[in-house]
């Protein structure tokens, strides 16, 4: 039976930073870079918080419609990842991935949560612009949903696209709970016959006693720390790529918990397209829908079929490069909004980000393959639409080396590009910290909930993201989605180099408290993570 569900309100103020809530940390860099404004810690009384009377008003102009009920629960539960491999870890009704929840743009979502967890959480919805008081970040615009409560989200759907949802506290996006959110067009304008839901993973939860805590205990001790002959070294058996330039014996700051299973960290992953080091975590396995390579998921589907793929990274710190063996791919989305058509043989996805892509398939069996980007490791799904032998788990189709198609690349459909427009602020968000001492932060600040870049509905307003670090950071915006300078395309979630700067716009026009933040899941609770908010 589920309990009343916990109060909506928020509780804001540097006093809720000692509160314990796991918030996720932003991902971010030192050093004080300059802006149209500089970030507040102003009272909370400056600013529109989720209980605010604006937030509602807001919800109503989205014109809720008709009712879709979910109920889901979140549990710890054995997990089958195919191949004879049972871990146990926590997810969304016993199901990895979560069952997909479906609806029609213009609905309203009605979902309720009971957390069966011996841990609070809630539940973040990835790049839907929704309601403040619903987005899912305890302490921030909701309270944690403690063991054994309930919450009750409810919110309007706006707009059609491929999302998914996970929780925001601590590293349990690194476990088994998420799931897809699909949002149907009512005036679709793709025609194809099947569609795919594909998500991708790397998972270490269960595996040899490891768990994403004792990772990210492991990681904050920093390389300065650790004893170097236990680390997976990679393909290449060497450091480089990671940081070396503060090394030191004492980047250790504060004790960790036990050591639990293996060494996790991982040095020597290189990815020229990911600008160098690749990733911090060597995890056993990586998934595709929830099975290993040795026992994936098959797809049918007829010869001549028009499929249309929507995948999702719900990775943790891995970024994937993603082929059809024998097509060539028609990417027609990114994060949930159309762009200019565009031809490619595989697709770069950083955590968090998604694509939609259609695909007219041939007469066999052919192997979806997801290539752990620099990290030398594959997952597989197989599509069969015909006779012939079911790939084996060691398969790399010759397209993942061929049109390697990124976000940044695609330009906007025309009914989806911003209007040209100067802004009216701009902040300046440097991405700061190194492997070294595992210091992530966003303009040298680990995250504080009292610290906000403020805002006013209405602005155009402009984030300069600029990273300091020698590691790529995909930056996801909550409750927004933003252009990319030059091609306009519209996205929640980028990849940004290292060394380089990316420009992202929006429109200021859903008040509330915002998280910025860094999708690689470890970067963010070590304090990769700041604060948008909308001054009243």
């Amino acid at each position: 039976m589920f309990r009343p569900r916990l109060p909506r309100r928020t509780v804001l103020g540097a006093g809720l930073a000692a509160a314990g809530t796991g918030l996720l940390a932003a991902c971010s860099g030192g050093g004080a870079g300059h802006s149209s404004h500089k970030d507040s810690t102003a009272p909370a009384a400056d600013y529109i918080t989720p209980d605010s009377k604006e937030i509602g008003a807001t919800e109503a102009l989205r014109r809720p419609g008709s009712e879709r009920k979910v109920k889901l629960t979140a549990a710890e539960t054995p997990l089958d990842l195919g191949g004879g491999r049972t871990v146990r870890s926590w997810a969304y009704g016993g199901e990895l991935p979560g069952r997909e929840v479906r609806v029609t743009a213009g609905d309203t979502l009605a979902l309720t949560l009971a957390n069966n967890l011996p841990v609070a959480t809630t539940v973040h919805w990835h790049g839907l612009a929704l309601r403040n008081d619903m987005d899912g970040v305890p302490g921030l615009t909701q309270r944690d949903i403690r063991a054994g409560g309930s919450f009750d989200y409810r919110f309007a759907v706006s707009h059609p696209g491929t999302y998914w949802f996970h929780p925001h506290s601590g590293t349990q996006l690194d476990r088994g709970l998420y799931a897809p959110l699909i949002v149907e067009d009512p005036k679709e304008p793709l025609t194809y016959d099947r569609e795919w839901v594909i998500v991708l993973d790397d998972w270490l939860d269960g595996v040899d006693g490891s768990t994403p805590e004792a990772v990210l205990a492991e990681l904050r001790k920093g390389m300065g720390g650790m004893d170097h002959g236990d680390m997976d070294m990679g393909e290449s058996g060497s450091m480089e790529g990671h940081d070396m330039s503060n090394m030191s014996m004492s980047a250790a700051t504060s004790p960790a918990p036990a050591p639990s299973g293996p060494s996790r960290m991982l040095m020597g992953a290189t990815s020229d397209l990911l600008g160098g080091d690749a990733g911090d975590v060597a995890y056993p396995y990586y998934l595709i829908n929830g099975r290993t390579p040795e026992n994936p998921q098959t797809f049918t589907a007829k010869p001549g079929d028009r499929i249309r793929l929507r995948i999702i990274n719900a990775g943790g710190d891995t970024a994937f490069r993603v082929a059809l063996g024998g097509h060539r791919l028609t990417v027609t989305h990114t994060d949930g909004f159309p762009v200019e058509h565009t031809r490619a043989d595989a697709l770069l996805l950083g955590m968090g980000e998604r694509f939609d892509a259609l695909v007219t398939v041939g007469n066999g069996t052919f192997p979806l393959t997801a290539l752990a980007e620099g990290k030398n490791r594959t997952a597989l799904a197989v599509l069969r639409t015909g006779g012939g032998a079911a790939p084996s788990a060691a398969v790399r189709p010759k397209e993942l080396s061929g049109k390697v198609v990124q976000a940044g690349q695609l330009k906007a459909a025309e009914s989806v590009r911003l209007a040209s427009r100067k802004p009216d602020t701009t902040i300046e968000l440097k991405l700061t910290g190194s492997m070294m001492n595992y210091d992530w932060a966003v303009n040298g600040k680990a995250y504080d909930p009292a610290q906000r870049y403020p805002v006013r509905s209405g602005e155009r307003v402009r984030l300069s993201f600029v990273n300091t670090t020698t590691m790529w950071h995909p930056m996801h915006l909550h409750g927004h989605t933003f252009a990319l300078a030059g091609s306009g395309a519209r996205k929640d979630t980028s990849i940004v180099l290292p060394g380089k700067r990316l420009d992202v716009d929006f429109d200021a026009d859903n008040p509330g408290l915002w998280m910025i933040h860094c999708h690689n899941v470890y970067h963010a609770e070590s304090g990769m993570m700041t604060v948008l908010g909308y001054r009243k």
